[in-house]
């Protein structure tokens, strides 16, 4: 009797058992049509560069926290001879005996990658961070620069950390106007030469007037007569360094 009730109420617990999983079944073909979802899982990869790092000749001498220029190179200096990222610039400036009253810090993109990649914007955002965390950065005082290619990697890395930055200065660099509108809080002073036949002038036009329509400070330099290097005359002119110096996140409103 007691084997017969056995056998009775596992029969039971099978017939329920695949009665539930029926049901949950039936729900699921119930399930027809579009309905909202959602998942939550962590991604890891691995990011990083090479760059060049420039501490002012007073660097030692003072405790005070110091302003940052973050410099991103031309297409043509891709790859994994640092030596390329001197060919023009800050860096270059530097190398010929050029003293900034800044840290000057130039990375270099990998030979089959762009600065706006993700990739790129996420090795740039680490090497900040990381570079913040091992010398004395004046967080309010962080600028970011770049030409052509770079000019491009300025527009959007400031487009994905817009609160970062005190200004910008992007040279004869292409840019999508909905990344100009994040940045109307973010002073900026853009570069490009009139005859450029790489990158059209308009590209920056563009920008600017995105720029503008976002209440934003902007200033516009177009160099008559210019092709494509529009850089060398920015980049040796002071009057650049001084007024991307004279802008602080502090205060500010976003």
């Amino acid at each position: 009797m007691k084997l017969s009730c056995f056998f009775l109420m596992s029969a039971l617990c099978l017939l329920s058992l695949l009665a539930g999983c029926a049901s949950v079944r039936g729900t699921d073909r119930l399930l027809t049509g579009q309905h909202s979802q959602a998942i939550e899982t962590e991604v890891q990869f691995k990011v990083g560069c090479k760059y060049w790092l420039y501490l002012p000749k007073d660097y030692n001498e003072t405790a005070d926290a110091w302003p940052l220029v973050l410099f991103l190179h031309g297409a043509g200096e891709r790859g994994d001879d640092l030596d390329l990222v001197k060919k023009w610039g800050p860096p270059k400036l530097v190398d010929e005996g050029k003293d900034f009253p800044f840290i000057l810090v130039s990375p270099q993109c990998p030979a089959d990658a762009w600065w706006s990649d993700t990739a790129q914007i996420l090795a740039l955002d680490a090497l900040l961070k990381d570079v913040a965390l091992r010398f004395r950065v004046d967080a309010d005082r962080v600028y970011v620069t770049g030409l052509s290619m770079g000019g491009c990697g300025t527009w959007y890395l400031a487009g994905e950390y817009p609160d970062r930055f005190a200004a910008i200065m992007p040279i004869c660099g292409r840019g999508e106007p909905y990344v100009a509108r994040r940045l109307g809080h973010v002073p900026a002073w853009v570069f490009h030469g009139a005859d450029d036949d790489v990158v059209p002038v308009m590209a920056s036009q563009q920008m600017v007037d995105a720029l503008k329509a976002s209440g934003g400070d902007v200033k516009f330099t177009i160099y008559p007569g210019t092709g494509h290097n529009s850089w060398s005359a920015t980049y040796a002119n002071p009057e650049v360094y001084e007024w991307l110096l004279s802008h602080s996140r502090a205060g500010r409103t976003p």
